[in-house]
């Protein structure tokens, strides 16, 4: 079940929200914990029995975490939490990886070992790195043990972040998940994120997504110059405003489940450095590998050589954590060399340069890491990229050329727009001292309605509807 489709919108949502809020507080995140369950079922009737097993094991190994840390048995507390750890990480790799490795070692080795061609679990990768998170904050110190099961299942399986996160540490909401307060006003404000956030998905990614799959679909050999960076353009609006989308109705509903996640995307298309974009692209990945990962091996306080060290595992596992394929690999390491090198020198030569040359470096780059993020195969990748080149005796442009950019231009301008902080601005300068009227409320209201409802139409006229992090 996804948030942009009919059973979701008119049926499921209203249902848990019904139920939520005529609960006693005792029982709002049992409430939680079986809608959140039933909702992941609905893709996933097998493998719920997996995020079941994950929040069992998690809890269990919390719970004696910490007793033995009370109990001043630092080493027993290790052999848990690393227990715990290689369980989360056992399951992610045999239903994610398996058939990877299995492929690879049969190439590299002349093997014949027959693929298990599991389904891929929706969301495991974000589950599993936020039950981690769990664990490893208990052995820290940082948070106490969650004590009720209810609780901890609520937070493991909560179903407005479930499967394409943000990634929310245990940390972020442990004491909301006792103590929070649901209001009027934050339900308010969480339903219009949400609508905000599900314009986002079907009006603006779900449009140019179709022009991305009729031009990657097209012969990369023949394909016009133009034509091949207007479909890299739409491929980066779409994940963009897909992906932030998604977050923005994950954290619009949170709101009004009396929630506060973590912001997970801040206008990444305006940055003036890739090392800017990734502090604003998925900012909770990027803080779980900085807090989990980055750090714990030293960051960057043993001098360059281990900084660079540090680096490059990061990224090598930030590109392998987005799928099992080696285009997601060569991606992660794109970009940490990209890191690197700005970390080594290039951010200080940047800084003596002007803003729109800056921009567009930065956009330059990461046009490319898309077209290497967009294609499974790595052939597919080389050719694409020749293809934006001219590389491929292709021409610039064509009369289909001219076609995409009459039909799909004002879209794309739209979008150029909408990725910047341009929209929020004209409209607080607008409404400036107005924020606190009826006016403004009735604005607002009949504004978010006609978007709501423009969604509606075009999810009921639309089959094409999906949700490229679901993958992940």
């Amino acid at each position: 079940m996804v948030f942009s489709s009919i059973p979701f919108l008119f049926y499921f949502l209203p249902v848990v929200l019904v139920l939520y809020f005529i609960s006693p507080r005792s029982l709002k995140n049992g409430v939680l914990f079986l809608s959140s369950l039933f909702f992941y079922a609905w893709g996933e009737p097998f493998y719920v029995l997996i995020m079941i097993f994950s929040t069992i094991v998690d809890y269990t190994h919390g719970i004696f975490i910490e007793k033995f840390l009370n109990h001043s048995k630092k080493k027993k507390a290790c052999l848990i939490l690393i227990s715990s750890i290689m369980i989360n990480l056992a399951l992610l790799c045999f239903f994610k990886y398996s058939d990877f490795f299995i492929l690879n070692l049969n190439k590299a080795m002349g093997w014949d070992i027959t693929p298990l061609q599991l389904p891929l679990p929706i969301g495991i990768s974000f589950y599993t790195f936020q039950t981690m998170s769990y664990s490893i904050d208990v052995y820290r110190g940082d948070v106490k043990a969650q004590k009720n099961i209810i609780s901890f299942g609520a937070y493991v399986a909560l179903f407005p972040q479930l499967i394409a996160g943000p990634i929310v540490r245990y940390q972020t909401i442990a004491h909301q998940l006792d103590e929070r307060k649901e209001t009027m006003d934050a339900f308010a404000q969480g339903a219009l994120r949400f609508i905000h956030g599900l314009g986002k998905k079907v009006l603006l990614a779900n449009t140019i997504g179709l022009l991305w799959d009729t031009i990657s679909a097209m012969n990369p050999l023949s394909l016009p110059v133009i034509t091949a960076w207007i479909g890299l353009l739409a491929f980066a609006f779409q994940i963009y405003f897909d992906f932030s989308g998604y977050s923005d109705m994950a954290i619009g509903l949170g709101q009004m489940l009396g929630f506060s996640f973590p912001e997970n995307f801040n206008y990444p298309y305006i940055s003036q450095s890739i090392t800017e974009f990734w502090r604003r692209w998925h900012i909770s990945l990027g803080t779980w590998f900085r807090e989990y990962v980055y750090i714990p091996l030293g960051g960057n306080r043993k001098g360059a050589a281990r900084t660079i060290v540090n680096i490059s595992i990061v990224w090598l596992l930030t590109g392998f954590w987005h799928g099992a394929a080696w285009n997601f690999i060569l991606w992660g390491i794109y970009f940490g060399v990209l890191l690197v090198i700005e970390k080594q020198f290039l951010l200080r030569i940047l800084a003596q340069t002007p803003a729109l040359l800056r921009h567009v470096y930065a956009c330059f780059f990461i046009l490319i890491g898309w077209c290497i993020f967009a294609f499974d195969d790595i052939n597919q990748v080389w050719t694409y990229l020749k293809t934006l080149f001219g590389l491929n005796g292709n021409s610039y442009w064509d009369t289909q050329t001219l076609y995409f950019l009459s039909s799909y231009g004002l879209l794309l301008a739209i979008m150029v727009i909408s990725s910047t902080p341009m929209p929020k601005l004209i409209g607080n300068t607008l409404w400036k001292e107005k924020r606190d009227t009826l006016a403004y409320g009735i604005a607002t209201t009949i504004f978010m309605a006609i978007i709501f409802l423009l969604c509606v139409a075009f999810i009921i006229n639309s089959s094409y509807n999906p949700f490229m992090y679901f993958r992940f």
